[in-house]
């Protein structure tokens, strides 16, 4: 079937937010501060977490729902259909965060891979969009199985490309630099803190090789693809780092190659923050972006749907139903598309053919 199934501890998931802890940083922009909740696991004492790092918790603002479109997809969709000459229909997978078996079904359901795990769509054009590892049972088992079928796709034809996640960045600064004290900008950190604070899981780490690090440290952080700018945060951070996807791609690389602990810290924390789009502003966010890097949408991860839409599972557990996804999230005036179903809490691990037909 799968490489890497199966491996380390079982995971339970529930239809609750326990496990999925965040540090309850700042907020990028607008009025949101510290909130905490009983049984929240708070940061040990003697680390001190950057200022710009937002939370993900239960009680942020959310968006108007009469402003936003869940594009419901039909389970008994179609196979990937095949294209004849020029490029294949373009698909696009949202957060994964180590859950293997959620991921396989989700392409075998859209007809990408066979029921072995093989590559079985010729020429489609596949990108994920980061946060492969961390929370989830089997992280290592994703990425094995993501680069597989990068070489699989290629050979049929197509593609299975991926961008940079924040949790990449997490992975790597835990592994090259451990408990090197970093600075935050407010304090002391640690990549070791940072990553066990969000889910870093010690399999992961066990099983984690030199190739798996050479083939994060070389993902882009955006694309453009078919009028899509494809990225993994929903942040306006990317502008820090290049007025073009070539220069943005290129500065982020050449980062983790200068192997610097503060840099990389605070790469990371720039690729953490999120909730740019949704707020009051979040559609000119949107064209900024849009603006210097081209695309006529944009679309992302990082931030679950259920928080934008506040559909997340009761803290007491007797909401067993969990959060209520049924496709990606369109939201600030129409120019963004969430891709992050809240796998991790019980949503939806989301597979999507784009463009969306709204």
């Amino acid at each position: 079937m799968t490489q890497g199934a199966g491996q380390g501890p079982e995971v339970e998931r529930t239809a609750t937010l326990r496990d999925f802890r965040v540090p309850a940083y700042v907020h990028e922009t607008g009025p949101y501060g510290h909130s905490t909740h009983p049984g929240e696991v708070a940061p040990p004492r003697e680390e001190v977490y950057p200022e710009g790092y937002t939370p993900t918790q239960r009680d942020l603002p959310v968006i108007n729902r009469g402003d936003t479109v869940q594009v419901h997809v039909d389970p008994a969709a179609a196979p990937a259909p095949q294209s004849v000459g020029g490029p294949g229909p373009l698909f696009v997978v949202g957060d994964v965060h180590g859950y293997l078996d959620e991921l396989v079904a989700a392409l075998q359901e859209k007809g990408l891979i066979d029921s072995a795990g093989n590559w079985c769509a010729g020429t489609a054009r596949l990108w994920f969009l980061g946060d492969f590892t961390d929370r989830g049972p089997d992280g290592i088992g994703v990425i094995d199985l993501v680069m597989r079928l990068s070489a699989e796709a290629a050979a049929a034809g197509g593609y299975c490309k991926a961008l940079m996640g924040n949790h990449e960045l997490l992975l790597i600064g835990a592994k090259r630099f451990g408990d090197t004290p970093v600075n935050s900008g407010a304090g002391t950190a640690t990549f070791q803190a940072a990553w066990l604070l969000n889910g870093g899981q010690k399999t992961d780490m066990d099983r984690l090789q030199d190739h798996h690090l050479q083939w994060m440290s070389r993902l882009d952080a955006m694309e453009q693809v078919d009028g899509h700018l494809l990225v993994h945060s929903d942040t306006t951070a990317y502008l820090d780092y290049g007025d073009s996807i070539e220069a943005v791609n290129d500065t982020v690389r050449e980062t983790l190659t200068r192997n610097d602990a503060d840099e990389v810290w605070d790469l990371f924390r720039k690729f953490t923050k999120r909730f740019s789009f949704r707020d009051e502003g979040g559609a000119d966010h949107v064209r900024s972006l849009l603006d210097t890097y081209g695309g006529t949408r944009i679309v992302h991860g990082h931030s679950p749907i259920p928080y934008l839409l506040g559909e997340v599972g009761s803290e007491d557990g007797e909401d067993s139903t969990g959060p209520l996804v049924e496709g990606p999230h369109v939201y600030a005036d129409g120019l963004a598309i969430a891709m992050d179903g809240g796998v991790t809490m019980a949503g939806k691990l989301l597979v999507q053919q784009l463009p969306l037909d709204i």
